[in-house]
């Protein structure tokens, strides 16, 4: 498979994210109450700690790898996160708060997907953030303050590629294997996905609650995305003709045009796919 088209992506992304960051108002002051404020500061304050991370060891295990377009792909996804996390800094600004020394969830996590193969660590990169980009659109369609629903858009435009990317990798990295060895790890993945959505409705329920969103019906749309993603990344081998929305060039390989289950959205998957989903919503 070739990355050669998502190196593309990351890499003429910032204008669009600039676009989207120009519409977070940094002069405008926050007017929630005090239990609003301090359930998104406890909140973002959990986002700001797990999107930090430098990605050393990932990029590492990646290099070893030896696809260089796909680790420069990588590379740039890593830095993405990273802007993530300055952008929860500001909302935690917004909301007098101020970002965490360490937290036990983050803690765990990053021990655990250290531990593990290049394969299995995206594996759980796709469960946090199939879990999570969820709560990104609640922040961006429900959020009782202005700047945090511009930041909940901000950060829902990149985390809807991100998605696609890690299938990507993970339909190149299972290719060949038996499908009863793809299932046993989707099986796995999806165990790991039911913990994931259960810790972040426990510590995010306050935040979500004042989006509008209840806390179990968004465990059931976050475990049901999951399992879409996880049967186009781990299922029966497909192959199809993509073009990229950026350039109309066809790519033949692992690409697949599906309905996201939750929004009804088209979502092209696959090398050729880092086009804009809006534009593919549109068509």
């Amino acid at each position: 498979m070739d990355f050669t088209p998502w190196v593309r992506h990351f890499e003429r992304n910032g204008q669009r994210q600039r676009a989207l960051e120009a519409q977070i108002d940094g002069a405008e002051r926050c007017r929630l109450d005090t239990r609003r404020r301090r359930a998104f500061i406890r909140s973002f304050q959990r986002f700001e700690l797990g999107e930090s991370g430098d990605g050393r060891h990932l990029l590492a295990k990646a290099e070893r790898a030896g696809d260089a377009q796909y680790t420069r792909a990588l590379a740039l996804l890593v830095a993405e996160e990273q802007r993530h996390s300055a952008l929860f800094a500001r909302g935690l600004d917004h909301l007098g708060g101020k970002p965490l020394a360490g937290h036990w969830s983050n803690t765990a996590f990053t021990a655990l997907r250290r531990a593990l193969g290049l394969r299995t660590e995206l594996g759980l990169f796709l469960v946090a953030e199939a879990v999570a980009i969820e709560y990104f659109t609640a922040l961006a369609t429900g959020a009782p303050d202005s700047v945090l629903r511009a930041i909940g858009r901000r950060l829902e435009h990149d985390e809807r590629d991100h998605l696609r990317f890690q299938v990507d990798r993970l339909v190149q990295g299972w290719a060949g294997r038996p499908l009863v060895v793809r299932s046993a790890v989707r099986v796995a993945l999806l165990a790991v996905g039911f913990g994931a959505a259960l810790v972040l409705v426990t510590d995010h329920r306050a935040a979500l609650r004042a989006c509008g969103r209840n806390p179990v019906g968004y465990a059931w749309r976050a475990l049901r995305r999951l399992q879409h993603l996880l049967g186009l990344a781990l299922g029966p081998d497909r192959s199809a003709v993509a073009v990229d929305a950026g350039r109309g060039e066809e790519h033949r390989g692992a690409a697949f045009l599906a309905h996201d289950p939750v929004e009804g959205v088209p979502v092209v998957v696959g090398a050729a796919g880092p086009g804009e989903h809006r534009a593919q919503q549109q068509s």
